[in-house]
This record gives structure tokens, sequence and C-alpha cells, in this order.
């Protein structure tokens, strides 16, 4: 355990979680030290390119991570809104197990000079992946901590060269009820879509992620491709996403559609603000069980330092 400059606990997630959960350290190490000398010669590793499964390598990121323990994996991975599998909590640690992550592409659009259908390889090829411990907050008042392993959105979104129409970024979910037989079911509008506008997208907190605990993401979590913005509630981290699109207007997203009253397009984490049905003020730390302490909620979920100047002049409360 060390102190950073500013006096907070700088704890690394091995340090603070049991073996059991999660991996060998020496195959942590191993993976991390293989991939920063890679970079250190100016080549990247084969491996860059996550397998189908198992441990991934990358590089721990201190600077935008928490010092907080995380979750367990299990608390993670079996604790999930992922309607496309089902509506009860553990539906998609249930359902999800088929869901064929490979091979996956994802169509980019819109206001770019560069679009097409891209392999999931081409789009990780060039990124070295790195952990950051992110809080992460469901508006139904309970949060968790996650070590997510991913890369900044913006470094990818560069690649395509959008145009200065581009003001907001759309983003896509798989549509495919045979393999998410949640989907057979009006209870949204399928497919799932979300959007960020521009320098919400390109923002360096926002991250495209491909693993949780140093392993490839679970089906359940959102694999082989999921978004996290870690100032927003949950439902604004869209999972296994398969189209990209540029767009000059705010894009129509999923929950703004189908609850208008309850779920805005911005979903910025705001204690002041209540969902119609719950308080926002207070929030528990999932795995604490039924009498969990109640913890105050922080404004942009304790981002605000990084993140208040993109909202800087708005209405908080009409663009919630």
């Amino acid at each position: 355990m060390r102190k950073t400059d500013t006096g907070q606990t700088d704890i690394h997630p091995s340090e603070i979680t049991p073996a059991e959960v999660y991996f060998s350290r020496r195959a942590l190490m191993a993976g991390a030290l293989g991939l920063a000398a890679a970079q250190a010669g100016g080549l990247r590793p084969a491996s860059a390119t996550p397998p189908a499964s198992g441990l991934l390598p990358f590089t721990f990121d201190r600077r935008d991570s928490v010092a907080e323990a995380p979750n367990t994996f299990e608390d993670i991975s079996t604790y999930n809104n992922y309607y496309e599998f089902g509506t009860d909590k553990s539906d998609p640690a249930k359902y999800a197990g088929g869901l064929r992550t490979r091979p996956w592409n994802v169509t980019i659009g819109g206001a770019a000079e560069i679009t097409g259908t891209v392999p999931l390889e081409d789009i990780l090829k060039p990124h070295p992946l790195q952990e950051r411990i992110y809080r992460f907050r469901c508006v139904e008042a309970w949060s968790m901590v996650v070590p997510w392993v991913g890369f900044p959105l913006g470094d990818l979104l560069r690649r395509f060269k959008p145009t200065a129409n581009a003001k907001y970024v759309e983003f896509k979910t798989l549509y495919d009820p045979a393999q998410m037989p949640g989907q057979k079911v009006p209870v949204l509008s399928w497919p799932y879509v979300e959007g960020l506008r521009m320098d919400e997208a390109m923002h360096p907190l926002t991250l495209l992620v491909v693993g949780l605990y140093g392993k490839v993401l679970p089906n359940q979590n959102g694999a082989p491709l999921r978004l996290i913005v870690p100032w927003k509630y949950g439902f604004k981290s869209i999972k296994a996403i398969v189209g990209i699109r540029f767009t000059e207007t705010q894009p129509a997203t999923t929950w703004a559609g189908a609850a208008p009253n309850e779920y805005g397009f911005y979903a910025n984490v705001n204690p002041a603000v209540d969902h119609p049905r719950w308080s926002q003020a207070t929030e528990r730390r999932l795995g604490g069980g039924l009498f969990a302490p109640r913890i105050p909620t922080l404004p942009f979920n304790g981002y605000g330092p990084q993140v208040a100047a993109l909202y800087r002049g708005m209405d908080l409360r009409k663009y919630f």
C-alpha cells in the first residue's frame, strides 16, 4: 500500500482482491512486461489483439483509477442490466454464454472521411490496452467499482477522421434474437442505441472496453466490445457494439425514447436530480448485502474535476 501525492491510497487490484478471484500475479506481470518491452522497441506485441478467452496484456493506469477496492468478479459478472438476455439482473449470466463474439465486425458510418465495415481485430490492433479502476453507477441506486481493461474511445474515433459536421456519436448493439432471446420481447425498441456528444466521446476518461479483471470481457458484461463512460449512469455504457455513426444531430437513444421523463440523453450522475421513482442522493455498494450502508452519491460519480467543464452553462436539471 502506498500514498499518492494527494494523500490517497494507491492500490493495485491484485493487492486487495482475493487470489481466487483475480488471476495469477505472475501471469499479469509477464503480460504487462511483454507489452512494455514491445512498446519500448516501437513494436506492438502479437497478442495486442485480445483472444476470445483468457488473459490480456495490459498496463495499469493509476492516473485515472480510483483508490477503492474493486468489487469481486462474481459481483460484477452476475448482477447485470442487459435486457437482450432478460430483465432480471441474473439473466445475462445465465443466458449470454452462447453469444458468438468471433468473428465480429463494427460498421462505421456518418460524417467521417473513413467509413465501412471493420473487423474487431483491426479496431483493436493499434491500441495497447490499459486497466483502469472506475466507479460504475446504475440508476437503481447501487454502485460498484470495476477494473476495466480497454483503451480511450477517442483514440479509435480519430482514425476515422470525423468531419466538422460530426457533433455526436451514435452506437448500436447487435440485433440477433436467435442469440439474444430478450430481443424477442418488445420491452425496448431493438436494437439498443446510445449516443454521446463528440466532446464526451473524445474525453480521455471514456473507454472502449474489451476486458474485466485482466481477462477477456465476459459475454454478460458486453463482450466483445462495450463502452464505459464513468461519470454517467450505466445505461449509457452500451454493450456488444456493432455500429458507430457520426451525426450532426442528437441521436434518438433507446432509454430516452422509452421513458423520457426518467432517462435523459445526458444521464450524468447528479445526486440533486432524483429519478421519479427513487432518490439518487445516496447509493449502496454492490456486494454489501441488503443492509449495506448508504453512502452519498457524488456529482458526476466523483469525476467532476475532470468532466464538469464539459457542461458549463447548461441547466443539468433540464438536460438530465
